[in-house]
């Protein structure tokens, strides 16, 4: 099972917000934030942190992509 931050990297975009805003309004770490371009798994409390920034839900900003199989 894999992750996507996709849903994130748009609603940035439609607020016009830069990844360095959610830096600072979330308290995340650049190290943090490059886990989340990457499309890596991180905490449920930077997840929640990054919900409460933006005022949205889970589902929000990222999604579970299930494996295929053969």
């Amino acid at each position: 099972m894999a992750v996507s931050y996709n849903k994130l990297w748009k609603l940035l975009i439609d607020r016009k917000m830069k990844k360095n805003d959610l830096i600072a309004s979330a308290g995340l770490s650049r190290t943090t934030m490059a886990k989340l371009g990457h499309d890596e798994h991180v905490t449920t409390e930077t997840l929640t942190k990054i919900c409460r920034a933006l005022k949205v839900d889970i589902g929000d900003i990222m999604e579970v992509i299930q494996d295929e199989q053969a």
